[in-house]
């Protein structure tokens, strides 16, 4: 389908890609990764055409149709609605059709075979290009992406950047090209439009090639793995979990042969040192020192992934209630967020707000925060809170004319140089980066550098809106380490659910007005939502809170018999999760075979089924640590 061979590109003295190859196949689903800078959105313009590479060849087969997502598109602009916007991908279509009411129009004064016959034609050839569905199909992917009917007859000019690049996906999606190149494609999409993308990729017949930060989008929609590093394309046979697992396999065999070539190196420089400065021997040592000149060094492993190694410092603990809301109301004209709403944050609760755009998440975070006061009820922060707000809108309070590390100093004097450059180098601001003035920066480093400072704040209380945008995989990581070594409590919006599994301990959810509570990680809560759908599908029934268990006296005779029924029940469910561990095991191997992927079909089901296993998986481990949790307080 395309195969690059021996491809050069170079930036100025710089090699950004030094001889790389790879070939795309049909129906392949790529995740092409690397930390920022290594060239993977310029890849993809090479690969459309849009860049030259300095040398080496970029084929492709005849007639490929190709569909490019990339932020470029934000600049899209057209006063018309977004429905003609999205499909203006019908060209054919939409030309036929001015065709046929051309002609209709023509046969009202003017009935002749030949118009008849023309419009025969064009009628024909728009019903088999199923031109009379287009307008359906446009509805159906606009609404999985977000959008409601009324939204569908407003201008494009009306929407935000976000919402406009959402039409644009749309308009690609429905071209359905051979191949989709997809440059962070989540990064505007809510968790329900993330997951309906999922699911429609996944179903996608053509080749897929996807930049992004979001592991779990990987995860669930790639199988193919192409890591850009070095100038060079690594090619990996399944999907990211898998790709991280294989690397540190390479990694391991490479660190062995490095270590075994230097101690064959030291061996030989230790032999020819004996012997060059005997004359009869000096013949030999110049044919080992050649050797070792020929000799194909094997690089020592690179450490990519590094760790936190700076610290929180807030100077006063809060009190047990961090924020109380108490019969809340919110509303915009025409929209009500919140009424009646009530929920308390206590002392060290992480927790990660989640739902769709549109449903008043940022909205909340700002009442916390104190920046938004319009509203009737209560909203209390406690005794001793310290808060810091993170928002995209808080670029604003950036100084300009400073140095991106004289700004983080004069904000928080209790840390050291030393601190603040790792904590910038975390946020990719490396060696003389941190002394680029911050009115040259991109919208995306000034977001950086607004987050890094937010981290620095003496604060104990963190809020934190969409956090991980502008930051590429490894230096979400760094931020998930900062926030899980956090002592103080933080509530945070995102739609990265890798991240907040990661750090949250508690997920809220806006529902009917209210602020909904489920007290677990973020799996645990999509392993329960997945479940409560079912269950309304079937009865609608209102939502019920995870229950907490109480802890009860039992006599020693029954505390006895249940604790030898409940370390029965332990073992058998230990026997299930080997069993389901065996069987995940075995659809890992399955989806790592290349061959799989010729019957799109089964790929998919063993997809499924993976998915399904996985899901199994967790909650039975779920189940196990509850189980040996009362086991434990039986014993006790």
């Amino acid at each position: 389908m395309i195969a690059i061979n021996n491809l050069t590109f170079e930036i100025g003295a710089r090699a950004l890609y030094d001889e790389a190859n790879w070939h795309i196949k049909p129906g392949e689903k790529i995740g092409l990764i690397g930390a920022n800078g290594t060239g993977k959105t310029t890849l993809l313009k090479m690969i459309v055409g849009e860049y030259t590479p300095t040398s080496g060849t970029i084929s492709k087969a005849k007639d490929l149709t190709m569909g490019y997502l990339n932020q470029d598109l934000l600049s899209y602009a057209s006063e018309k609605n977004i429905l003609h916007v999205a499909m203006e991908a019908f060209e054919r279509q939409n030309q036929l059709h001015d065709e046929i009411e051309i002609l209709l129009k023509k046969l009202e004064t003017e009935y002749t075979d030949d118009l008849l016959h023309k419009l025969s034609d064009r009628q024909h050839e728009f019903e088999v290009l199923d031109g009379y569905n287009i307008e359906y199909k446009a509805h159906e992917i606009l609404a999985g992406l977000g959008f409601s009917e009324a939204d569908t007859h407003r201008k494009l000019s009306e929407f935000s950047g976000g919402w406009r690049m959402r039409v644009m996906l749309a308009k690609i999606l429905l071209q359905a090209p051979d191949i989709l190149l997809l440059d962070e494609p989540t990064n505007h999409l809510d968790l329900p439009s993330i997951q309906w993308l999922e699911e429609y990729l996944r179903a996608f017949d053509g080749a897929v090639v996807i930049v992004s930060h979001d592991r779990w989008f990987l995860d669930r929609v790639i199988n193919r793995t192409v890591e850009s590093r070095k100038g060079k394309l690594n090619v990996y046979s399944g999907n990211y979990t898998f790709y991280l697992e294989e690397k540190s396999q390479r990694e391991e065999i490479q660190r062995g042969e490095f270590k075994n070539q230097q101690a064959k190196i030291k061996q030989e420089e230790r032999l020819i040192e004996r012997f060059r400065a005997k004359a009869s021997k000096a013949k030999m040592a110049q044919s080992r020192i050649k050797a070792l000149d020929k000799l194909e060094r094997v690089d020592d492993v690179d450490d990519e992934n590094p760790t936190v190694n700076f610290k929180f410092r807030f100077s006063k603990q809060s009190g047990r209630h961090v924020v109380t809301i108490e019969d809340m109301a919110k509303s915009y004209p025409g929209l009500d967020i919140l009424n009646h709403a009530n929920a308390i944050i206590e002392k060290g609760d992480k927790i990660a707000l989640i739902g769709a755009n549109g449903r008043g998440k940022s909205t909340l975070l700002r009442l916390i925060a104190g920046t938004d006061t319009n509203f009737t009820g209560k909203c209390e922060t406690g005794y001793n809170v310290t808060k810091t707000f993170f928002a995209q809108h808080q670029l604003e309070s950036l100084h300009l004319e400073n140095e991106i590390l004289a700004e983080l100093q004069a904000f928080a004097p209790k840390h050291n140089e030393t601190e603040l450059r790792s904590i910038l180098g975390s946020f990719l601001f490396t060696g003389d980066d941190v002394f680029k003035k911050i009115r040259v920066l991109s919208g995306g480093e000034k977001s950086r550098v607004a987050l890094a400072k937010a981290l620095t704040a003496d604060a104990n209380f963190l809020i934190l809106d969409e956090p991980t945008n502008h930051l590429d995989i490894q230096s979400v990581n760094i931020l998930i380490q900062a926030l899980q070594q956090f002592e103080g409590t933080l509530i945070v919006v995102s739609h990265d659910r890798y991240f907040l599994d990661n750090i949250a301990n508690k997920i809220w959810f806006i529902e009917n007005q209210e602020i909904k509570e489920y007290p677990g990680t973020y799996q645990e809560y999509e392993i329960w939502n997945a479940k409560r759908k079912i269950q309304l599908k079937e009865a609608p029934a209102p939502v019920t809170e995870k229950p907490k268990p109480v802890k009860e006296t039992v006599p020693t005779d029954e505390k006895a018999k249940q604790l030898k029924k409940l370390n029965q029940d332990l073992s058998k469910m230990e026997e299930e999760i080997a069993v389901l561990e065996k069987t995940v095991k075995q659809l890992e191997a399955q989806l790592a075979d290349d061959k799989l992927y010729n019957d799109t079909a089964n790929a998919n089901k063993v997809t499924d089924n993976y998915q399904l296993k996985k899901l199994e998986l967790n909650e039975l481990q779920v189940k196990w640590e509850t189980l040996a949790g009362q086991i434990m307080e039986l014993e006790a």
